[in-house]
């Protein structure tokens, strides 16, 4: 498993994604995103920022609630390694597959 390295305060983590800090706290608590933690201090990543502007997307412009993210992003995840394995097996019948996943990921907001 990757290990992600936390770069950001949450100040800085607030700053970039335009939300609150007690909101990026929520997202800890319900488990949408999980930074890095040093005693007291959360140090958010790269993708924990993505995370959480994927997660501010589907909130305000698709209307979801927390678990709907939740769905949604379980969702993306599973999709993501479908495609992944559907990439390298490279057979014929799997493009119409793979263009479907690309559909239903490019409506989630993710490549």
């Amino acid at each position: 498993m990757k290990r992600k390295t936390g770069v950001y305060v949450m100040q800085v983590a607030a700053m970039l994604t335009g939300l609150h800090p007690q909101t990026l706290r929520k997202y800890e608590r319900v488990g949408l995103v999980s930074p890095v933690r040093i005693n007291t201090l959360r140090l958010y990543s790269d993708e924990d920022i993505a995370q959480c502007r994927l997660i501010r997307r589907l909130v305000d412009e698709m209307g979801l609630n927390l678990a709907g993210v939740e769905l949604a992003l379980n969702l993306e995840q599973r999709l993501q390694k479908l495609k992944k394995r559907i990439v390298e097996d490279e057979s014929a019948n799997q493009k119409g597959n793979l263009a479907l996943i690309e559909e239903m990921l490019e409506i989630l907001g993710e490549d």
